[in-house]
């Protein structure tokens, strides 16, 4: 008896390295661009990085790049389906999923990448999107309002009327046809082509991204309308996320939100203004801003944009009033 106790522990003891060495939780993140791309610079790596670092016993955060997982407005479904357990996705490519986070894509609500993306991050921190119930939202991020870049001469509001312009969702849609432009709906990786072959004239995005997507390639005219914020979200499959060790989940949620919103905010406002001072030096551009008469038709016309979208419903009303308490909550904490 003595003998098969002594084999018993025997046994045990050496199952001990092997309990200890467990292979941690690889989780799959789908990223629709490169490793070079400042998406993935500012919104992706610094999370992923943190995590791996910290947790690296737990788990381990592999990113397939390039839509290796599947095509940029497929990536919600993607985490639905548990075939990704974390994606960087933009909500404007699937409204039908995503159907409730507009209010943050109206026109005329921010100054900046800064204060569009902590808006973003404290709404989504408070559960106001009904559409995210099914997601682990680790980071949500808002460009700055993005500005219209065309191959067509454009000196004011006036020049915007006809061109086709590439629209990154329905909500800066909207704005742009009250402008008078022609919208098109467009996923950002095929805008420089559909420029290239005269599908559209122009397209509306931040300064950051345009030259790493070819767009800066095929326009040389650029007006700093600054319309609507692009939102991009960063989130994991809730249940996924629930089936992690304890530990694993506390050094995710460490990592996500208002975290990894600062380290979104430092890359992509410095992009922001490597890439518009390359505009300003550069004697093949030209480089307006919007005059005063030009920026209070704009400013009209997205007042009333926004107005139209709130009578819609209570809850679009009831967002729009939250969302502009939390802008007036940011600003008063910035002047202070």
């Amino acid at each position: 008896m003595f003998a098969v106790i002594l084999r018993f522990f025997a046994i045990a003891f050496a199952l001990l390295p092997a309990m200890a060495a467990a292979e941690p939780v690889t989780l799959k993140l789908a990223f629709f661009s490169s490793d070079r791309s400042v998406l993935y610079l500012a919104g992706v790596r610094p999370f992923v990085d943190a995590v791996n670092r910290e947790a690296k016993d737990l788990v381990h955060i592999e990113v397939h790049f390039s839509s290796a997982l599947g095509p940029v407005n497929v990536e919600p479904q993607l985490l639905l389906d548990g075939a990704a357990d974390i994606a960087f996705m933009i909500p404007g490519y699937t409204p039908d999923i995503f159907f409730d986070d507009a209010v943050v894509e109206l026109p005329g609500l921010f100054r900046s990448a800064q204060e569009a993306t902590l808006v973003y991050s404290r709404l989504a921190a408070q559960n106001v999107f009904r559409s995210y119930e099914p997601f682990m939202v680790l980071g949500a991020f808002a460009s700055e309002p993005q500005s219209l870049h065309s191959r067509k001469p454009i000196g004011s509001l006036y020049d915007i009327k006809g061109q086709k312009v590439r629209a990154n969702n329905t909500t800066e849609a909207t704005a742009l046809a009250a402008l008078g432009a022609a919208p098109n709906l467009l996923a950002i990786n095929r805008t420089a082509d559909a420029i290239a072959q005269g599908t559209i004239d122009a397209a509306m995005v931040p300064p950051a991204v345009l030259f790493e997507f070819g767009i800066g390639r095929v326009t040389t005219h650029h007006y700093m309308l600054r319309a609507s914020s692009a939102l991009m979200l960063l989130a994991m499959n809730r249940k996924s996320f629930e089936r992690l060790p304890p530990r694993a989940q506390e050094v995710i949620r460490k990592y996500g939100g208002e975290w990894s919103a600062a380290q979104f905010i430092a890359g992509i406002e410095a992009m922001n203004a490597k890439n518009l001072q390359q505009i300003k030096t550069d004697s093949r551009r030209s480089l307006v801003f919007p005059s005063t008469q030009d920026s209070e038709v704009a400013r009209v016309a997205f007042a009333n944009v926004r107005k139209d979208w709130a009578s819609r419903s209570a809850a679009n009303a009831a967002l729009l009033a939250r969302l502009e308490t939390e802008v007036a909550k940011i600003r008063s904490e910035r002047s202070n």
